[in-house]
């Protein structure tokens, strides 16, 4: 006999309107000014802590982490800390999970003292009362941190 689960889920299929995907890019330019301006404790005001970070070593082993806030304001100021200017242009792609839940592709270009680096990772947002709020973060190259 096979047995059919069904899967805990109100969101298969969602489709995001075009206000839910304004709402998120909206997100992302507030969290983008936040860490131009250096505030490092409004971007740690838009999370939803613990937050997962999960990336690659330098040897290309996948690893995961759990950032505290007290983990995040620190990682994040020595990366913003620098006191260099730092230009940022994106292209970000959302895709819903459901309307409350929103894994975002970006591909960026930084640049910070001159020197331009292009990235590619992935955000999850997760909306809590009626806000969005970043939760985990992807991308290779951050297994040391």
């Amino acid at each position: 006999m096979t047995e059919t689960h069904v899967l805990p889920t109100d969101g298969a299929g969602y489709v995001p309107t075009s206000e839910d995907v304004a709402s998120v890019l909206a997100w992302f330019a507030e969290y983008d000014g936040a860490a131009a301006a250096v505030q490092v404790e409004r971007m740690a005001d838009m999370a939803l802590f613990p937050i997962n970070v999960v990336s690659t070593d330098a040897d290309g082993n996948a690893s995961a982490a759990t950032w505290t806030r007290e983990v995040f304001v620190e990682k994040w100021t020595e990366i913003l800390g620098g006191g260099q200017d730092v230009q940022t242009t994106s292209v970000r792609t959302p895709h819903f999970l459901s309307k409350d839940l929103v894994f975002v592709i970006s591909d960026a270009t930084f640049t910070v003292g001159g020197h331009s680096q292009t990235v590619r990772y992935g955000d999850l947002l997760g909306r809590v009362g009626g806000r969005w709020l970043f939760q985990t973060m992807v991308q290779g190259g951050w297994g040391e941190q």
